[in-house]
Order: C-alpha cells, then structure tokens, then sequence
C-alpha cells in the first residue's frame, strides 16, 4: 500500500503514488458516508468520474449507490489465447477489415435483430430493461466509443491473442440513470445528511427501488457478457476466415458492478467503479492504452483491497484536455514508430492517445501487492469506435 489517509471518517487506503484533487475529494466524500464498512481503497489507475472515482472500491452494509457502479453497467474486458504464434500485418489487416464489417463500433448498432435466445433472463419485476428489450437487441454485439476497443496482441508466452473492452452499451445507460434520479429523489425525501453535491444518491437493498435497482443491474451485467460474447464469437470467425487457429476458453473479467460479498466479517456490498476482482489465484485482466501492453493477471486475495485491482492504465487527461494540450504528430509517429494498426486517425480522436494515460508500468509496479503477472502482451492492432 502506497498511503493511506486518516482525516476522514473512514481511512482511505491507496495503492497510488499521487492522485489527482478531484478523486481524492471523491474519494474524501465515499469516506464520510455513513454506511461505509471498514475503509475506501484506491486503485493505482484512479481518476475523477461522477460521484464516486473510475478505480475505486468500497463496501458497504445494506445500502446500494447507482453512481459507485456507473453508467457502463458491467462494463468490462474480455481476453482470447490463440494458437497461432505470428500474424503477419497482410492476415491481420483482412481480419480486422472482416471484422470492421460484422461487429458495429460508435454509436452504430445491429441491422437486423439478434438471436432473442442468448439474452440474460431476469426472474420478476420488468423496469427499464422490458421497455429496452427490443433495442438490446440491435445493441448486442457492439462495441461502443469511447475507451472500448477490439486489439490484437503478441504475448511473451509465444501466442497471438485477442482483447474485447466493452460493456452494456446503451441499456446499461438506462438503468444507472433512471435509479440515480430514483435514489436521488428518495434520499430528498428521507431528508439525507448526505450532500447532493456527492452524487452518492443511495438505495436500501431492502427498499423496493433497491430491489429493483440490483435486478436490472444484474440484467445489465449478463447483456454486457452476452455482448463481450457474441464480439468473441464473430472475432473467431473472421481469424478462421483468413488464418486456421484454435481458440482456449475466454478470460472476462467485469469492473463497473456492485455484489455481496464476505469482508472483514461481514457480508457486504462491494462496489466496483472500474476496478477487477482480484481474489487468491483468480485469473483478471489489466489493459493498457492504445500502444502500450496490456496484462493477463492473478489475484493475490488482499483483503484490504477488498480482493481487488485496478481495471487498466487510467486517465490523466480528460478527453477535451486531451485534445487541447497533446500533439497529434507526437502521439501519431509514437504508434506509427511501433509498427501497429491503430486508430489515431486525426485530432479528434487525441483522447484516445496513450498520452492521455498514466503509464501502465507505473500502475503495475504500484499493485504489485494485488496481482502477479502471468503474461504481458505487446499491441498489433486495434479497432475503436
């Protein structure tokens, strides 16, 4: 552990060298809340989001929070071992042009309606997700914007693999923002202490919008599943479709959900705001940013990190920072130098540079009493929204 904070209520327990004024007045603000178990722990990938910062963990004790999950409901990253042992850049440029036509990126969804039968089922109570139905499933299988990606990597164990980021696209969106506004017109109502200015709008697990808030939250970690499966599954057609290959099992690995838990004697609902679980021997996943390598994980169990790391390199610019203050020439002949089939297309797309994220070596070193590293692989190509 780097350093850990004692000024609040709760301790705030780092696994970071420095963080940035916003995340840790975040954090400061999870710290205070009343219904924290034990401590905050900060992952070394922590930066600002809403409410509650990207690379955070807590637990808490009958109280669910909408905005410690975030508006990428089961967001997360899923990992393929090939066979092969070298893709040429002339197989791995038809692959991706493969599959540039049958996996939509952006903001782009399915032409045609996907199979209804791979959809996760939900046991009672319909919300959100009913009225969604028929738009997840023109969703499923896409990979978004933003930090999503598709990438291509040469392992230091010899094997090509595959990476998918990417979660529950537009229904996830949904259900984070109609139960937020729900909590937030509660916690009014109850006459909270907790401020507004937190945007830790809370829900009693026991509470009905509760109830109903972790049933489609559940929904919408299987729909981000079933999407990161069905990419993995067009991916492996377009690779077969150029190049023989067979596949090993799929690594995923979410990191914007909440679950009960047993920590510190207690069962508790950890929340997860970018950041992996990492418990003794589990296998997870650590991307790095366009450009630099991304890791194959085992957890070590730390239990003051609520069995957890962070979930990649995390930001340092903000995307409009980003666009404002790097240089595309810098960052375009940085990816160019590497040899890679990348996505830095023009100045719009500088948010998605690796100058816009902390070092990725940096960040390992930093959980190094979190995780071990099984295998470390090196970018070839990567497809983004």
């Amino acid at each position: 552990m780097n350093q850990i904070i004692t000024t609040e209520n709760k301790p705030i327990k780092m696994w970071i060298n420095h963080i940035e004024d916003g995340a840790l007045a975040q954090a400061k603000n999870l710290a205070n809340l009343p219904f924290i178990v034990s401590h905050v722990a900060i992952m070394p990938d922590c930066h600002q989001g809403y409410g509650m910062p990207i690379g955070a963990v807590i637990a808490t004790e009958g109280i669910i929070i909408p905005n410690a999950v975030g508006v990428d409901v089961g967001c997360g990253v899923c990992a393929v071992k090939t066979t092969l042992t070298e893709l040429v850049i002339s197989d791995l440029k038809a692959i991706m042009n493969i599959i540039r036509k049958t996996i939509p990126v952006g903001f782009k969804h399915q032409i045609q309606y996907q199979d209804d039968s791979i959809m996760p089922t939900i046991n009672y109570y319909r919300g959100i997700v009913i009225k969604e139905h028929n738009s997840a499933l023109k969703q499923v299988g896409t990979l978004g914007g933003g930090n999503h990606f598709i990438e291509f990597q040469k392992g230091d164990d010899g094997y090509i693999w595959f990476m998918i980021h990417s979660g529950s696209r537009n229904i996830g969106l949904k259900v984070a923002t109609h139960y937020n506004n729900i909590a937030k017109k509660l916690n009014e109502k109850w006459f909270s202490q907790i401020p507004k200015k937190y945007d830790l709008a809370f829900l009693p697990v026991d509470d009905e919008a509760g109830k109903h808030y972790i049933t489609e939250m559940k929904f919408c970690i299987g729909f981000a599943l079933v999407n990161r499966q069905l990419m993995v599954k067009r991916i492996k057609e377009a690779i077969l479709d150029i190049i023989p290959s067979q596949f090993d099992d799929t690594i995923d690995v979410a990191h914007n959900y909440a679950q009960l838990e047993h920590h510190f004697n207690k069962n508790v609902w950890v929340h997860r705001k970018g950041a992996t679980m990492a418990k003794d021997g589990q296998v997870g996943i650590i991307p790095g940013s366009q450009g630099t390598p991304s890791y194959i994980v085992t957890g070590k169990g730390n239990p003051l990190s609520f069995h957890s790391c962070s979930h990649g390199a995390g930001r340092k610019l903000g995307r409009n920072q980003a666009r404002k203050h790097l240089n595309f020439d810098i960052e375009k002949k940085y990816l160019d130098d590497l040899n890679i089939v990348h996505s830095l297309r023009s100045e719009n797309h500088l948010d998605e540079a690796p100058g816009s994220y902390k070092d990725i070596t940096e960040v390992m070193d930093q959980q190094s009493e979190l995780i071990d590293i099984k295998v470390e692989l090196q970018p070839l190509g990567v497809i983004k929204g």
